[in-house]
């Protein structure tokens, strides 16, 4: 009676290892068609990336997620690795998404997806951590710098993966010919940027702004910028602008002394041929102002306004003429002489008009009498100097006489 019945515990032992061989069989051979599709994920530090593995065909087989070292994080719907960042997005037989928060440069490398079949297959997915680089910085600047001298800029930033470019803008256009330098940190995964612009300054640089631009696909095309404004010192410029092009005697003139410069230039001051101003009463200076009342022929001469800062001093001149004003008077009446010759030379060209004209017409009357008397001269009669005359009209184009 044991016998018996060990006998047919084999039995079924046998028949169970069959049927697990066959399915077994039919599994391998309906997974041939299914394989896992993955693709590479890139992600600023600190965002988040999504992983997906996805599955055409699919019958009821497991799926799993494992990171570069190889520890699985998710199999099917069940979290294997104990990390808050890492989050199940969905999970079906056709599908294993999960996600990737605040990512580091750590998490970088190649992730595996695996499809359990017989045997195992198997998708990379790479994944790329951007390295954000930090708001640049400009050093080299000292306030003021002085027109003349060579300025050093240099714009720094670090932390970007991959390297960072550095543009620099002046005046909004682009500055090409600077020094640039990449040096690794200390993580051995960034980089650390440097770019260094010289040039020579003068006084239309001042109050410029100098521009830092970092690109870096990181930033989502809103480059980083740091700026940089500029104080330039210089000596005055100095100009003299007279209120009238034409002073006249007995009115007013005013001079206006216009200066500029960095430092603002002190209160100007005003000379007359190379002393004091000769009359206080009438020549009374008004901040950068000479005003000259009533006008005299005294008053010509050439007229010196100085302003000094602390970096220099600068000068201009104004030579004074005071004119009669009678004689501008007839200078700026019409001008009868070339109106009269004007005038002349149109009756002359008319007079001549009219004198060609009339030898013209002169001329063609002569012609046609002289060719009439001679068609008449030597007939006997009227009737015979009738048919000569026609005859002479017939052969006027060739015989002509002309009285002049």
């Amino acid at each position: 009676m044991i016998w018996k019945r060990s006998a047919v515990l084999r039995f079924y032992s046998v028949c169970g290892l069959l049927l697990q061989a066959a399915a077994s069989k039919n599994k391998v051979k309906g997974s041939q068609g299914q394989f896992p599709l993955t693709q590479n994920v890139t992600v600023v530090e600190g965002g988040t990336a999504v992983l997906t593995c996805r599955v055409d065909q699919n019958d009821n087989t497991s799926l799993q997620w494992s990171n570069p070292a190889q520890q699985t994080l998710y199999f099917d719907d069940k979290k294997a690795l104990r990390d808050n960042r890492i989050e199940l997005v969905r999970a079906s037989w056709h599908e294993l998404s999960i996600s990737v928060s605040d990512v580091s440069l750590s998490d970088e490398g190649q992730y595996t997806c695996s499809l359990f079949t017989m045997p195992v297959k198997t998708s990379k997915a790479y994944l790329t951590v951007l390295g954000v680089p930090e708001k640049p910085q400009i050093s080299g600047f000292s306030s003021p710098v002085m027109e003349g001298d060579l300025m050093q800029l240099t714009c720094k930033t670090s932390g970007s993966k991959p390297a960072a470019d550095i543009r620099w803008f002046k005046n909004d256009k682009e500055i090409k010919d600077v020094k640039y330098l990449k040096e690794e940190d200390a993580n051995r995964k960034t980089f650390t940027v440097s770019s260094t612009l010289d040039f020579r300054v003068d006084r239309s640089d001042d109050g410029v702004a100098v521009i830092c631009r970092v690109d870096h696909e990181s930033l989502n095309a809103t480059p980083q910028v740091a700026m940089q404004v500029l104080e330039i010192h210089y000596t005055p410029s100095v100009k003299i602008i007279p209120s009238t092009p034409f002073p006249q005697e007995g009115q007013p003139l005013i001079l206006t002394c216009e200066s500029k410069g960095k430092p603002l230039p002190e209160p100007v001051l005003w000379t007359k041929d190379g002393g004091e101003l000769p009359d206080p009463d009438r020549m009374v200076v008004s901040g950068r102002e000479l005003n000259i009342l009533f006008l005299n022929k005294t008053d010509n001469g050439t007229y010196r306004c100085e302003a000094t800062n602390t970096i220099g001093q600068s000068s201009a001149e104004y030579v004074l003429i005071v004119h009669d004003p009678n004689a501008l008077a007839g200078q700026n009446g019409p001008d009868h002489a070339l109106i009269g010759g004007i005038v002349a030379v149109v009756v002359f060209v008319t007079l001549c008009s009219i004198f060609l004209l009339g030898r013209y017409l002169a001329r063609h009357k002569g012609t046609y009498l002289t060719n009439e008397a001679k068609g008449a001269e030597d007939a006997p009669d009227a009737d015979t100097a009738i048919i000569n005359a026609e005859g002479s009209q017939v052969n006027a184009e060739e015989k002509k006489e002309y009285f002049i």
